[in-house]
């Protein structure tokens, strides 16, 4: 045991000496920086499996990424993006024809694409350490003086990655990690001095767990429901919902706290969860490895979800990136389905204050690159209400549109107005989801895709910076599911640009009277195609 420690500890050290290296490199990083550099891309999606299972299609999240691929403008820029299963050709080329001003031939050329052909619930980074061919191939491909990786998120998996590679990663040292947890999260509000919604400590046992939810109850005997959340669940699929109205017998003030926690811990299995097909028995058997939190439900006649995203630079410096409404479904709302960009001018400045509060405790922890902070907002009489929820320290749902917004069109973020400015004048906005899924999408396959793409001009127009960009196209044949982020000059034209999709794909999928599904876009050659 001491040896394996040792090695921890060994490692560990290691792969801070290497992050110290992008205090040099920062300048490097930037987009429009000339100097030559090599990313490693590594999308992978280092979450827990068993949660993991609930998302449809979850492989072909590394897709999300993609949009790395467009860093290539920089001429001197080489790229190495490796996924689990390979990726179409034609998807590639889609976004290399995104590059304005950049032959095609010379991007690819810079291009290194590479798979596990593993598609098993493990982590990439994981899969790619059990490759020893496939480590040493990627290891030929970088210098490593001009070399730095970028993940998804960051587990020890990742930190093995960088330190066999010999690589900086350009992530938060997972030994972070709490921090970007349910409880973490509320300790960070707490030092920010932000407010946050009425909950518990972290607990790990249904014991524990309904004496929690008694003595928040206790508290706040006004209170409707209950959110109880899987301490490292995503996307909120790891969240139920407890109705109070169901069990009035054990109200405060209608019974002892001994039987209200002896009901509560007999009532937890008529949680209402958000994941479609979840169970008690599941539910509760996480609890011990996870750990769970219970919140205050915040109820209100009009209520938001809005979120900010900010950056840590290796330097400590903290910036705001963006802010957005977030698209929620499942039956309470709880589950991420997309964002408007930018969030409501009612509350997106202080959305950046909120946000910078939370950055800078986190840059002192030593926490880099990328967070986002979830909120739920509610309109008051003077004004909107916000309470934070969590911080997700990683990249997330509004980090491909943004960033696809932000390499397409050459504008910058405003911190004065909470706006993008593309040109003089003018400002873009945009809705992007990872779930667009219908079960007449399925069959449809990414040459399909490009069919219909083409016939209908659903592109993005690089002379009027405003248009479409595809995302998760593996997962359209398969799941009838697909991401797009809509760019327009306004909510409205974004909204229209959004409806206009969903409008061709269920016209091109529309079934015909004997139940097979009849196109109006004619198919290319196969001969074309594959050029």
């Amino acid at each position: 045991m001491g040896e394996v420690n040792q090695s921890s500890s060994a490692q560990a050290a290691r792969f801070r000496e290497l992050q110290h290296k992008l205090r040099d490199r920062w300048r490097g990083i930037n987009l429009l920086d000339p100097d030559d550099r090599d990313i490693l891309v590594i999308p992978s999606l280092t979450l827990d499996q068993r949660e993991l299972r609930k998302v449809q299609g979850f492989l072909h999240y590394e897709e999300r990424l993609l949009f790395s691929l467009i860093r290539l403008r920089n001429p001197r820029t080489r790229l190495i993006y490796v996924t689990s299963i390979p990726l179409s050709p034609i998807i590639i080329d889609y976004y290399l024809q995104l590059l304005p001003g950049i032959p095609f031939s010379h991007a690819r050329d810079r291009l290194l694409i590479l798979s596990t052909y593993d598609a098993s619930f493990k982590s990439l980074s994981q899969k790619i350490l059990e490759r020893p061919r496939l480590m040493e191939r990627i290891s030929q491909s970088l210098r490593p003086e001009k070399s730095y990786m970028v993940c998804f998120n960051s587990t020890h998996w990742e930190r093995e990655l960088s330190v066999q590679l010999g690589i900086p990663l350009l992530a938060a040292d997972p030994d972070l990690l709490y921090w970007g947890t349910k409880s973490g999260s509320r300790e960070i509000f707490d030092m920010a001095g932000i407010p946050y919604p009425d909950g518990s400590k972290l607990v790990w046992n249904v014991e524990d767990l309904a004496a929690a939810t008694a003595e928040l109850w206790e508290r706040q005997p006004q209170l409707k429901r209950m959110v109880i959340k899987l301490n490292e669940g995503f996307s909120g699929e790891g969240n139920a919902i407890l109705e109070l109205s169901d069990i009035p017998d054990v109200a405060p003030g209608e019974s002892s706290h001994q039987r209200r926690i002896a009901k509560l811990h007999q009532w937890m299995g008529h949680l209402r969860f958000q994941a479609a097909n979840e169970t008690w028995s599941n539910f509760s058997s996480r609890i011990p490895e996870l750990g769970a939190i219970v919140e205050a439900f915040i109820e209100g006649e009009e209520k938001r979800s809005p979120s900010v995203q900010g950056y840590i630079t290796p330097h400590g410096e903290v910036q705001i990136l963006s802010t957005h409404d977030q698209i929620l479904g499942g039956p309470d709302g709880q589950i991420y389905l997309g964002c408007r960009f930018p969030a409501d001018d009612g509350y997106r400045l202080q959305l950046q204050e909120l946000g910078l509060k939370v950055g800078k405790i986190l840059a002192e922890k030593g926490a880099m690159e990328r967070y986002g902070v979830d909120f739920v907002a509610v309109r008051q009489s003077d004004g909107w209400d916000l309470q934070a929820i969590e911080i997700n320290l990683r990249k997330g749902g509004t980090t491909h549109p943004f960033m696809s917004l932000r390499y397409l069109t050459n504008g910058r973020y405003n911190m004065s107005t909470g706006l993008y400015d593309s040109e003089p004048g003018c400002h873009k906005y945009y809705k992007a989801t990872d779930n667009l899924q219908k079960p007449q999408y399925q069959g449809l396959i990414p040459n399909d895709l490009m069919d219909i793409i083409t016939d209908h001009r659903l592109h993005f127009d690089s002379s009027t910076k405003t248009g479409i960009v595809f995302h998760l196209m593996g997962a359209l044949s398969e799941f009838g599911k697909l991401g797009l982020t809509c760019i327009g000059n306004s909510h409205q034209e974004a909204e229209d640009l959004y409806d206009r999709v969903v409008q061709v794909l269920d016209r091109e999928t529309l079934p015909s009277r004997d139940g097979t599904y009849q196109s109006s876009t004619p198919s290319l050659p196969i001969a074309w195609s594959m050029t």
